[in-house]
């Protein structure tokens, strides 16, 4: 399978270093062996996604093994319900490719699966083409995804957003899609450091269009973390910018900082 032209979605074809449609559309392939498929006048911004000081916090947290339980059910589930004859999945919003590669050793059995990665940041995407050569990965939009109807047997989003539309073209009939959303009491003790109260919500069962709904799991555990594991772990969320100097210097300084994790994994199959 090859990549879509983001600007024609005309087939891309791979001549040496260069990806290039018949409209001459040209994308190089960087020499970390990733390629970016995201054309300037796509971003909102000169640097979308993840800086280098998030994805290296984020890199220090999950190297601590703190995400495994969801990681490894993440994989269970892709095990259980990918099709025997499964050749291409795609990991969306993969970030520095801890997942990814990992989804990548789900079905050694499948030696003809393809693993793709796709995430909007650039110095995310590099880190991983250098340190996964197994995988294949691009910079590219996940509302925009540079690949040919129907293409995935299975598609994996954790946390990340991606338009139904776009699933419901891109995945085949019979095909999965695996979601990880943060659960009611996912990080609530880091969120009570910020706010003088925390509130559960509900997390609704998403319905996307061409798909149904096939299993519907929660995975909740307590975590331990140290200080420098807190830190980055706070990096990583939304809720940062909130942070005052008093609560980061509180969780630098803790040796032990209890704190839950709380994941909905849900499946869907991508209906005829």
């Amino acid at each position: 399978m090859s990549y879509q032209c983001p600007l024609c979605h005309l087939p891309l074809a791979q001549q040496g270093n260069t990806w290039l449609c018949t409209n001459n559309h040209r994308f190089d392939l960087a020499k970390e062996g990733y390629v970016n498929l995201m054309p300037a006048h796509h971003k909102s911004s000169k640097n979308p996604g993840d800086n280098k000081e998030m994805m290296q916090a984020r890199r220090l947290f999950l190297e601590g093994g703190h995400y495994q339980p969801m990681k490894h059910a993440v994989v269970e589930k892709i095990k259980q319900h990918l099709p025997e004859s499964a050749q291409q999945l795609l990991d969306i919003g993969c970030g520095e490719g801890y997942y990814t590669h990992d989804f990548s050793l789900a079905t050694p059995e499948q030696s003809g699966l393809t693993v793709y990665g796709l995430d909007i940041s650039k110095i995310a995407i590099r880190y991983a083409a250098k340190r996964y050569k197994e995988c294949r990965f691009c910079v590219a939009s996940s509302h925009r995804l540079p690949f040919a109807d129907q293409s995935f047997d299975a598609v994996v989003r954790i946390y990340a957003p991606c338009k139904g539309e776009e699933l419901a073209r891109t995945v085949k009939p019979g095909g999965i899609l695996v979601a990880v959303t943060p659960a009611p009491r996912h990080l609530y003790q880091l969120k009570g450091l910020i706010y003088d109260e925390v509130h559960l919500h509900d997390v609704p069962v998403e319905s996307i269009d061409g798909f149904e709904l096939i299993e519907d799991d929660q995975l909740h555990y307590d975590m331990t973390l140290n200080g420098k594991e807190a830190t980055a772990l706070m990096q990583m969320t939304p809720f940062a910018w909130k942070t005052s100097d008093a609560v980061w210097q509180q969780l630098a300084a803790s040796e032990q900082f209890h704190c839950e994790a709380d994941f909905a994994i849900r499946v869907y199959r991508r209906t005829a």
